[in-house]
């Protein structure tokens, strides 16, 4: 089952008995203001028991008081414990995933007698050997082999993927299982430390810790509740200078309604909802302050291949330098591609063939295969007296060290111009000509550059290409900027440029020489199928792989942040119809001129104190929905954002208390409660 797999029938009534359970002190304290109410309660219901053992009058309206304002705990409770219960939820369908299994524990890569160990005695740094139909016990590295390894009980993708030794998919995750062939694998994680354990912790909550935002959001709640407790105690005493004596009961319920006990119930609730958000788009989150960052990046770096192109780039032409026949140089870079796996140099040798059809029935002479690094930038193959290389414009020609003739180097530009991708084949000293990648720009890419631009973040892609063509397939796709012929150090040196500059900078990789860059960014989201390195210097790992998955990511962030600041400018606003409601209440016996402030024409002071404490309760239970929904974000401007804030949360906060209010009056008073 994937982690995105829904909530399970119980959760509703999981979280409310988790509602009555955070009712202890020690739950309570973590949250200031419904702590303070939580207080409150017990001192009216203590006062409402009080009054019912003495028989004095009016033992029932603060009973009912005293009823709402725990309704008003529960309530809180109630969220923050529905938001945990999905993660939980979802962790149950991981931990189902965990299984002790007997393993084939090698002395040595090529030990002819493994010893069979339980999984749960494996230790990092350990060899063991799994067959198909294996399940991989923890998070390993390929240390030898090639085989389908089927992901979906983490990622839920029913197709097996491909983990090989070497490059940047050797690395496998615990609780995946083997579909063909055998794999040697070095264990790299210590028992109840795997990756498949940290996220069972992160989605049940157990790690997650209060991000800086929201920190400074309890300060301020915690603040303004101090300041409306200060005002609470002293209207005593300035009542009875003005001749009148305000009940305990009434002084309760005024400072709960009139601090912003809506925000104070909800917060939590938001924050784990915006990393269950993430959970079910398939992203783990190593902190809730990776998801905030999200939300506030200014720079966002995103490699060409596979994010902004299909990445599948395929040999379109050859094109021979002046004094070279064209079949020497296909057959140069056929010679070069034959140990080349991956898709252009398969591409190369498809087309290689086409042209030349004798070569399929052909073998290559005995040699010395040249892998791809990052760093060279070249491969080929080292044959007895000759060396062939095909790679990269530049580091062909630093090979040969010579510039390729004017002839080939127009049609190099040609080539760079239209967006394609230009390779250089040579042999020895002498650059035998060139070879057209060419690359497709996937559908949609540029709109969504355009969403981005409208939040203000600006998108630049990274390529291993020659500037010409980066310029070409970054103006096709409409980035704001792009790095050219990027190396690992290249990238680790823009992002700290952009941070001196104090922007926020979010990029995704997958490969080890990622790994500083993700490491050094705000926001660093590495792919499941990466390699370990990747994965461990990220805060955020894409269990889809899918390196467009950092744009949802941003989404999620913005999300958060904007459902925080519009749901506490909603709680804030109430207090103005709170304020109508009770204040005339309390001093229209004293001054019956404040009587014209009861603008809602409440139908007696009871009711008014009544209606305003049960809508406090209840506007917490109508905001849950949105709580773990989200407030739905649309692109747009910092000013845009802020002016659609205050006119829909800000205004309705004004509105819907006065409404609501004057309707549970109505219902107060038809039914005898006051």
């Amino acid at each position: 089952m994937s982690i995105s797999s829904t909530a399970h029938p119980g959760l509703y009534t999981a979280a409310l008995r988790a509602a009555f359970a955070k009712l202890h002190p020690r739950a309570l304290m973590g949250n200031a203001v419904i702590f303070v109410t939580a207080v409150t309660a017990g001192l009216t219901s203590v006062l409402a028991l009080r009054d019912l053992a003495i028989g004095a009058p009016g033992w029932g309206a603060t009973l009912q008081v005293a009823f709402w304002l725990w309704v008003c705990v529960l309530f809180a409770n109630f969220a923050e414990a529905l938001a945990e219960g999905r993660g939980k939820a979802r962790a149950d369908s991981l931990r189902a995933t965990k299984a002790e299994t007997m393993v084939r524990l090698l002395a040595r890569e090529d030990d002819p007698a493994p010893k069979s160990v339980p999984s749960s005695a494996l230790r990092a740094g350990q060899l063991v050997r799994v067959e198909a139909g294996d399940l991989i016990p923890t998070d390993a590295e390929v240390i030898r082999g090639v085989a389908s390894v089927d992901e979906s009980a983490i990622t839920g993708e029913s197709a097996p993927v491909i983990r090989e030794s070497g490059g940047d998919r050797c690395s496998v995750t615990g609780g995946t299982r083997i579909v063909s062939d055998s794999l040697i694998l070095k264990i790299t994680a210590e028992p109840g430390k795997s990756f498949l354990d940290r996220m069972i912790a992160l989605v049940e909550g157990a790690e997650r810790q209060k991000t800086p935002n929201e920190i400074a959001l309890n300060i301020l709640l915690a603040g303004l509740t101090l300041i409306f407790l200060f005002v609470v105690v002293t209207l005593a005493p300035f009542a009875r200078y003005s001749g009148i004596a305000i009940p305990v009961v009434t002084l309760a319920a005024l400072f709960v309604t009139l601090i912003p006990t809506t925000i104070g119930g909800l917060l939590s609730a938001i924050g784990i909802a915006g990393m269950d958000r993430l959970v079910r788009a398939n992203v783990i989150a190593k902190s809730g302050r990776a998801v905030e960052a999200a939300g506030d990046v200014d720079t966002l770096l995103l490699d060409k291949t596979g994010t902004i192109t299909f990445g599948n780039r395929m040999a379109e032409a050859f094109h021979p330098a002046r004094g070279v026949i064209e079949t020497q140089l296909v057959r140069a870079a056929w010679l070069a591609s034959l140990s080349d796996a991956t898709p252009e140099g398969k591409s190369i040798v498809d087309l290689a063939r086409r042209l030349i059809p004798a070569l399929t029935g052909e073998t290559a002479a005995p040699g010395e295969p040249v892998a791809f690094s990052a760093q060279t930038r070249l491969s080929g193959v080292d044959l007895p007296g000759r060396q062939l290389r095909k790679g990269a414009v530049d580091a062909v020609q630093r090979f040969v060290g010579r510039s390729a003739d004017p002839a080939l180097r127009a049609k190099i530009d040609e080539i760079a111009r239209s967006g394609g991708t230009p390779l250089l084949v040579a042999q020895d000293d002498v650059i035998l000509g060139a070879i057209h990648l060419k690359d497709v720009i996937k559908p949609g890419v540029r709109e969504r550059f355009a969403e981005l631009r409208a939040m203000g973040i600006r998108t630049v892609m990274i390529t291993g290409d020659n500037p010409l063509t980066a310029a070409a397939i970054a103006a096709e796709a409409g980035v704001d900027d792009f790095l050219a012929e990027a190396t690992p150090e290249m990238k680790l040196d823009y992002i700290r440029r952009e941070q001196a500059g104090g922007r926020l900078v979010a990029m995704c990789g997958d490969g080890s020489n990622d790994a500083p860059a993700l490491a050094q960014a705000d926001v660093g989201v590495a792919m499941n199928s990466g390699t370990p390195a990747a994965k461990e210097a990220a805060n955020l790992i894409d269990l889809d792989s899918d390196p467009t998955k950092l744009i949802e990511v941003v989404m999620v962030g913005k999300q958060l942040l904007i459902s925080r600041g519009a749901l506490t400018t909603f709680s804030i606003a109430n207090d103005v119809a709170k304020y109508f409601a009770i204040l005339p209440a309390i001093f229209v016996a004293a001054f019956p001129g404040l009587g014209v402030l009861n603008v809602m024409g409440l139908a007696s002071p009871q009711s008014a104190l009544l209606s305003a404490v049960i809508f406090n309760a209840l506007i917490i239970v109508a905001l849950i929905p949105l709580a773990l929904r989200g407030v739905k974000y649309q692109p747009s401007s910092a000013a845009a954002l802020l002016r659609r804030n205050l006119s829909i949360y800000g205004l309705g906060g004004l509105i819907v208390p006065f409404i609501g209010i004057k309707a549970i009056d109505m219902a107060v008073t038809a039914l005898g409660l006051a």
